[in-house]
């Protein structure tokens, strides 16, 4: 069975409005969980938690929980991560976790590429929705492998990084 995202809790609190409607949001995460057929438990619905945000609020959140006190562009905070007893399985859909992006940072940094904001941020949950299911960049070799698999994800949804594809 293919997996599928059941639900994606949006949370625009902080930013101004979402450059990307929650439809194409739904789509790309469920596209990308069919490519990347998560084995992670019998279950075939997963739940993520995206917050677009600002830079001072993603800055708040990285000193807290990374002690780094300064914006980022992305933070992932996996469930399955999480230090103590496994819980027994949950129902459906399985909780991932949640993905907060600085819509700030992201649109500086789609400018100072030349690139869409929509790619910026459709790159940017890639790479958090990799982090969510145990991906990670410790060494160059790791984060090469992984640039490879965004770069694969985002092919997968037909989105190009050029700036006339903003929505």
């Amino acid at each position: 069975m293919i997996p599928k995202v059941l639900a994606i809790d949006l949370n625009l609190e902080d930013a101004q409005h979402s450059p990307v409607p929650l439809e194409l949001w739904e789509g790309w995460f469920q596209t990308w969980l069919s490519i990347l057929d998560p084995q992670l438990s019998s279950h075939d619905a997963y739940e993520v938690s995206l917050r677009l945000t600002d830079d001072a609020n993603i800055q708040a959140f990285n000193a807290k929980y990374r002690g780094q006190d300064r914006p980022t562009d992305v933070l992932a905070f996996a469930v399955l991560e999480a230090e103590g007893p496994a819980p027994p399985e949950p129902p459906e859909p399985l909780y991932l976790g949640d993905l907060l992006i600085s819509v700030e940072t992201a649109q500086r940094q789609a400018t100072e590429a030349g690139q869409s904001l929509a790619w910026e941020l459709a790159w940017l949950a890639a790479h958090g929705l990799l982090h969510l299911l145990g991906w990670d960049h410790p060494d160059e070799v790791h984060l090469a492998q992984m640039l490879a698999q965004q770069e694969r994800l985002l092919q997968a949804i037909s989105l190009s990084p050029s700036v006339s594809s903003t929505h």
